[in-house]
């Protein structure tokens, strides 16, 4: 997926040197808010790419209003007293799309009108968090290599790395950065730049799991997946994150009710992703001839919440797929194993189809965490070991045998 992300950039010119824009990225361009607006776009455009929008109508679309308190926890849209809050809380990140080419914007009077330029990138990124956050590894890297700048932070995690950073290498590298944007753009103010700062050099502490910033400071520990969002709550995807203390990991009540929300809308969000995808079963048995209307969860939504957002997880069926195989006698908390292993290969299936297609949504690294999530083993993939669709079929196949 990074190679395809950095494939579409690769063309793109995003000097700053040239281009003079500074917000290629901003304080409120964070994975999470940076998914979610560009969710919202989607479901304000119903993805036609020819509809225009501005930052207004993304403000006051009911999706928009529906989510974001439910999400950020911040106050309601409709609130005057946060008109300056929500303003950038939209326009940054959409500002951040339009520099990558995902979106185009036309100027029409004083107001900026945007459409969607890229709309699989678009999709990608509204999936998860998680994918916006390895977009913008891959988007950061290239700005800051076409603008000559990423050997000051490569240097600079090198250093991290081996343990040998230290106070006066974080000062360099951020005045460095200081320099260079204010040199380069309008944007003449160190306090401005400091805050974009820690957007920047987080990404890359966070990838390489080494010291970045907190509060404007070399940070006295690593720089995790978790710092990088704008609302830092731990319940999201503790158990993929290495390097969190089992102190850090604890959901409290008041977080519990928070993730079970937040799930619902990723998971509501991955079925309608998978609805709009397939208008016919992915599952071509004696059983699919007619509509498909049901999202299955492979392994069971009420069984596995840690999974029942990955696109991987789901499969659409026709209504004698679910209700008469998939779930026995229609009881839905009943899995029929075999069929279990039906829908398995026939997602792998799809989910090579697409790579192949050079599509965005699947990643077969997620398959196989989806796999051994769900049946609790270890198909263990490195660079040494890396596993063909074949080879997973296989496995799986072997698997179910045993059990």
């Amino acid at each position: 997926m990074i190679e395809k992300i950095a494939e579409f950039l690769e063309g793109l010119k995003l000097d700053i040197r040239k281009t003079k824009n500074g917000r290629f990225i901003d304080q409120k361009v964070t994975p999470d808010v940076l998914s979610f607006i560009s969710d919202c776009i989607l479901n304000f455009t119903s993805e036609d790419v020819n509809t225009e929008f501005c930052i207004k109508d993304i403000w006051k679309s009911v999706y928009f209003n529906k989510n974001v308190e439910m999400i950020f926890g911040k106050p309601s849209p409709k609130n005057e007293t946060a008109n300056h809050e929500y303003d950038k809380f939209i326009a940054q990140p959409i500002k951040t799309l339009e520099y990558a080419n995902i979106l185009e914007v036309e100027k029409k009077g004083n107001k900026n009108y945007f459409k969607i330029k890229n709309l699989e990138l678009l999709e990608y990124i509204s999936i998860k968090e998680k994918n916006a956050y390895l977009f913008l590894s891959v988007y950061l890297r290239k700005v800051l290599t076409d603008g000559g700048f990423i050997k000051h932070i490569d240097e600079f995690i090198k250093k991290a790395k081996a343990d040998k950073a230290t106070t006066e290498d974080f000062i360099f590298l951020k005045e460095k950065y200081e320099k260079f944007i204010i040199g380069n753009t309008p944007i003449n103010g160190k306090t401005e730049v400091r805050r974009i700062f820690t957007k920047v050099i987080n990404i890359f502490s966070a990838e390489n799991c080494t010291l970045g910033t907190i509060k404007g400071n070399l940070s006295k520990r690593n720089i995790y997946y978790q710092d990088l969002m704008y609302n830092r709550i731990n319940f999201r995807d503790l158990d993929k994150e290495k390097g969190l203390s089992r102190q850090e990991a604890e959901i409290s009540s008041e977080d519990k009710k928070s993730y079970d929300k937040y799930n619902d809308y990723l998971i509501n969000k991955a079925i309608e992703f998978i609805k709009k995808k397939y208008s016919e079963s992915e599952v071509k048995d004696a059983y699919a001839n007619g509509p498909a209307p049901y999202t299955h969860h492979i392994f069971p939504r009420s069984k596995f919440s840690e999974i029942a957002h990955y696109l991987e997880n789901l499969i659409k069926l026709t209504s004698e797929q679910h209700y008469t195989h998939a779930h026995p006698k229609g009881n839905t908390r009943l899995v029929n194993t075999d069929y279990q292993l039906v829908c398995l290969i026939s997602k792998a299936e799809s989910i090579e189809k697409s790579l192949i297609k050079g599509e965005f949504c699947y990643s077969k690294h997620n398959f196989i965490f989806v796999i051994n999530t769900g049946l609790k083993r270890e198909i263990k993939e490195n660079f040494k070991n890396s596993y063909s669709f074949e080879d997973i079929r296989n496995k799986l196949k072997t698997i179910y045998k045993g059990m």
